[in-house]
């Protein structure tokens, strides 16, 4: 006998679902996408294009016409949040019905659709306290925890037990990401202290930023001899696709942030040097979670030894 028309379309729902490496991947592009439209916002001018939160106006959800581009840009940028809670949800319910699931994964995805709202809502703190510098930058590195718990998710669901990185590699590996991560924060503080700050009124953090741009370029070339050096430890594993990778993203980033300096900050290049801090941070975590590869099911350490990386 047939099924009822609601327990067919029911089922091809559910079947959405069926395909968790998909829905990982899409929390890592979707959360890193909301960082380029976050800098959008902030390198035209439009932070404060819908000045109330979470009401663009007082009298409206929605922006009306006397706000203008800016107002639009804004509204378009809250609107993507949407799409980030459907992609989290979505990521959430795969990962439930996911045969290979266990408590980790399902913790973690849970974690990164609750940090949907969060960031929601530092969004409106960023709004309502006009732009401040240090809470633009807090708004911006919980995005890269996003991005960072999104690969570890993706891994946690595409990658098979491989054992774990040599001694030297995986201290290597998790100093390569502890790095990165320090560039980034010095990155904020950088941007907190230059002339994009979102709108024309908003005050900056007061640092000297040329003094900022070079403590920040000193700690991105510490990532990158960080990085050689685990790339000359892990030459002969399979991290060295990894590793060589994040090589490349670190000496793109530094290209396009030299550049950038020089020539005063064109928008376009900020804009893709915000895209390529999502990157790094991508492949950064990417090369520790292959490093540490801490599965239940990976072999016993006597094994480990024998087997590459």
């Amino acid at each position: 006998m047939d099924q009822p028309l609601w327990q067919r379309l029911w089922v091809t729902f559910l079947r959405l679902f069926d395909h968790v490496e998909r829905w990982a991947w899409a929390s890592v592009v979707a959360n890193s996408v909301i960082i380029f439209t976050g800098g959008v916002v902030r390198l035209t001018g439009s932070g404060l294009g819908c000045p109330e939160w979470p009401r663009c106006t007082e009298e409206s959800f929605v922006p009306h016409s006397s706000l203008g581009i800016h107002g639009a840009i804004e509204f378009g940028n809250r609107l993507l949040t949407y799409v980030l809670v459907v992609v989290a949800i979505g990521t959430f319910v795969a990962v439930r019905r996911w045969s290979g699931t266990n408590r980790t994964v399902r913790r973690l995805a849970t974690v990164l659709a609750l940090g949907i709202p969060a960031q929601a809502i530092l969004g409106g703190i960023t709004v309502l306290t006009g732009l401040n510098p240090w809470i633009v930058s807090a708004h911006l590195l919980v995005s890269m925890a996003l991005v960072s718990g999104s690969v570890l998710l993706l891994h946690r669901v595409t990658a098979r037990p491989q054992g774990a990185a040599t001694g030297a590699g995986h201290r290597l590996a998790l100093l390569t990401y502890l790095v990165a991560w320090l560039a980034i924060v010095l990155g904020t503080v950088v941007t907190g202290s230059g002339p994009h700050a979102g709108d024309a009124s908003t005050e900056r953090n007061g640092f000297d930023p040329e003094l900022w741009s070079r403590i920040h370029a000193l700690s991105v070339w510490t990532l990158v001899a960080v990085t050689v050096v685990l790339l000359v430890v892990v030459r002969r594993t399979r991290l060295l696709v990894p590793v060589a990778t994040l090589l490349g993203v670190e000496l793109a980033q530094g290209l396009i942030g030299y550049v950038q300096y020089f020539n005063d900050l064109p928008i376009a290049l900020v804009a893709a040097h915000l895209v390529g801090a999502a990157v790094l941070m991508a492949a950064a975590t990417w090369v520790l979670v292959r490093a540490v590869d801490v599965r239940k099911d990976q072999p016993a350490p006597q094994q480990a030894a024998s087997i590459p990386v």
